[in-house]
């Protein structure tokens, strides 16, 4: 893969570069993922532990595996997964975010490896991890199918690759778009477009051209009356998260 090659949306990157300043804000425009973050990280955390036999009672259960966050943002993931004993690189196509999580991290007592760069200059360069996060990156990249096979190089043989995204279908528009841009006011207008949205079988279905295996796929689910997420084995209609491995 050329150097050149990328799968970056200019476009993309500027929305989240302009919100930079409010990642670590509970009540901000990064909301949503403050609220879905205790659920990701039950299904990450339980993913890594069985994939690699780690006792999650344990003080630093993910000693010795390096981990990529693709797609880190401010380090709502990175931060968690160095607690828990990881050796941590944050990558992120907006430079703009990674000051921000730079000194959140300084100031949370961690060392992570915050770097302004892509899946595909990393390939490039043959890094290589145990474990690469893809969390609500894949439906903001131009090529799917190249960005999925970007990250699949960057696993070590028996790595495993935890990616989400979100449904494309009438409810998601409803739900992902009607309720959180413009109803609940979560996220700013324009954050997503539904037509970038992947469904769990294309998804399944890149995962697998790009040279990974599918292992697991579950549903995030959001209850207006709780306003809590929980993890469903069935419902994948809007959010879901996926599990694939590298022979």
């Amino acid at each position: 893969m050329q150097a050149t090659n990328t799968t970056v949306d200019p476009a993309e990157v500027a929305k989240f570069e302009a919100m930079a300043a409010e990642w670590w804000d509970p009540t901000g425009k990064f909301k949503p993922l403050h609220m879905l973050n205790p659920c990701r990280l039950d299904y990450i955390t339980t993913q890594i532990a069985a994939e690699f036999n780690r006792d999650l009672t344990e003080a630093q259960p993910f000693k010795g595996l390096r981990l990529l966050d693709i797609g880190c943002g401010g380090g709502l993931l990175s931060e968690p997964m160095a607690r828990l004993g990881a050796d941590v690189v944050g990558a992120d196509a907006a430079g703009g975010n990674l000051p921000v999580a730079r000194i959140h991290a300084e100031q949370s007592g961690l060392d992570i490896d915050y770097r302004h760069t892509t899946a595909e200059a990393m390939a490039e360069a043959g890094e290589q991890f145990d474990v690469v996060l893809n969390m609500e990156v894949v439906e903001h990249v131009a090529d799917p199918l190249s960005y999925m096979t970007a990250c699949q190089q960057l696993l070590k043989s028996g790595g495993l690759h935890i990616c989400s995204t979100i449904n494309r279908n009438p409810k998601s528009f409803a739900m992902a778009i009607v309720g959180a841009e413009y109803v609940m006011r979560w996220l700013p207008k324009g954050t997503h477009e539904w037509n970038k949205f992947i469904t769990p079988d294309e998804l399944f279905g890149l995962i697998e051209q790009s040279g990974l295996t599918p292992v697991d796929r579950k549903g995030f689910i959001f209850n207006p009356i709780s306003w809590q997420w929980s993890i469903s084995d069935k419902d994948l209609s809007v959010n879901y998260v996926t599990a694939s491995t590298k022979p």
